[in-house]
């Protein structure tokens, strides 16, 4: 499961202005499914499917008090499962739709809540999600999601900044302890796991690819011996099972 936050900048996720810019762009597929007589995915939030892109943007932009002109009014979360997990997810785009906004709606953004440490839940963030089963730009099926996050709590009265590093301190200024981004995606990853039943090579997860990627040769010398030891778990719990069977 692939998780970004974008936020900032002047390309498509510019997020010191309005929104206009973002959801008009989360909308470039819907006419040409229009066209071929396919289902377009509106926008959803935390209780609702149905929710047009006027008020999306009328919703975020309105939502920030006390910030000032340059700072951040939203940031957009992007999750993307691979092909294996899409399979697991459902046989058809409406089941995996309706697997994605579960998903987002009970795992995604409860995590996001959670990782401000500010006790909030999933019902108190502002936030507008929208379908897509292609990529921009590629003619392939990629069935993914993308999420508009305002900046501040739906009660408007509360930064949430997901671009702020995590100190482990219960007390950092106006954001008490930050935002842990290995925590959230890691716990995303989990969540899906758990709730498609996905069995996910270890090679596969967050924390080998982060390792590759980011990591010290320690780190990744640690997370290749720990997948080697799970697959040797996995193949012996394999053969004492068929032992077990022929018995």
């Amino acid at each position: 499961m692939n998780i970004k936050i974008q936020g900032g900048g002047s390309g498509t996720y510019a997020n010191t202005g309005s929104c206009t810019g973002v959801t008009t762009y989360l909308q470039h597929e819907d006419l040409e499914r229009m066209k071929n007589g396919r289902e377009v995915q509106p926008f959803f939030n935390n209780s609702r499917d149905y929710i047009s892109a006027q008020e999306v943007t009328f919703k975020i932009d309105n939502n920030k008090a006390k910030l000032s002109r340059n700072d951040a009014k939203f940031y957009v979360i992007t999750v993307s499962p691979s092909s294996r997990e899409l399979e697991k997810m459902g046989k058809t785009e409406k089941e995996q739709a309706e697997a994605m906004r579960r998903y987002v709606r009970d795992d995604v953004m409860q995590h996001y809540a959670e990782g401000f440490g500010k006790g909030l839940n999933k019902e108190d963030i502002e936030y507008y999600g929208k379908i897509h089963f292609e990529r921009k730009g590629a003619d392939r099926y990629d069935m993914h999601a993308h999420i508009i996050v305002s900046r501040k709590d739906r009660s408007n009265t509360r930064k949430l900044s997901p671009k702020t590093n995590h100190t482990g301190k219960k007390n950092c200024g106006n954001v008490k302890g930050g935002f842990d981004r290995t925590d959230f995606f890691r716990k995303c990853e989990s969540s899906f796991d758990r709730r498609m039943g996905f069995d996910r090579e270890p090679e596969e997860s967050f924390d080998y690819l982060n390792a590759v990627k980011n990591g010290s040769p320690a780190e990744i010398a640690r997370q290749v011996e720990r997948a080697e030891r799970i697959r040797k778990e996995k193949w012996d719990k394999l053969k004492a099972e068929l032992q077990s069977r022929q018995e």
